[in-house]
């Protein structure tokens, strides 16, 4: 299944908003597997901020990593592996196993950010491979055909 063809099925929202949060840092994927680089985007979210599901998905993990909470959410209909996105530092509101639909709140954002100002960290990956989440946000464009075919 192509990523373009799972984008176009999944309902595509932000994760906190609206409107869109501004970014702070984007997406630098590493040169390698244990490179340094950063494997998602922050976005701007004071603490208590609701973070929502940007599709529908189930909830698989929610809990400590690196004493930072994470909730991490499989996305329903994306492939095999499916794409998971993550997002921390929060405070999970749902329990691993709780099916969501797009726009439901997981998380609220949580204080202890790697950034200057509060934010939010989120992340997508299939499999072991980092993705761009913002990926999720962009509607695939248009292209008009010539009339002729």
């Amino acid at each position: 299944m192509q990523l373009t063809t799972v984008f176009l099925a999944l309902a595509l929202l932000w994760p906190v908003g609206p409107p869109a949060p501004e970014i702070l840092r984007g997406w630098r994927p590493p040169p390698g597997p244990y490179a340094a680089g950063h494997r998602g985007v922050d976005l701007a979210a004071p603490p208590g901020t609701p973070v929502l599901a940007p599709a529908a998905g189930t909830v698989t993990f929610a809990g400590p990593v690196g004493g930072r909470g994470v909730v991490t959410l499989t996305l329903t209909g994306t492939g095999t592996p499916p794409l998971r996105t993550t997002f921390s530092p929060v405070t999970p509101l749902t329990a691993p196993g709780t099916r969501v639909a797009a726009g439901t709140p997981v998380a609220e954002a949580a204080p202890g950010t790697h950034c200057a100002a509060p934010c939010l960290h989120w992340g997508l990956l299939r499999g072991d491979v980092y993705l761009d989440p913002l990926l999720l946000t962009a509607r695939p464009r248009s292209r008009l055909l010539p009339l002729d075919g």
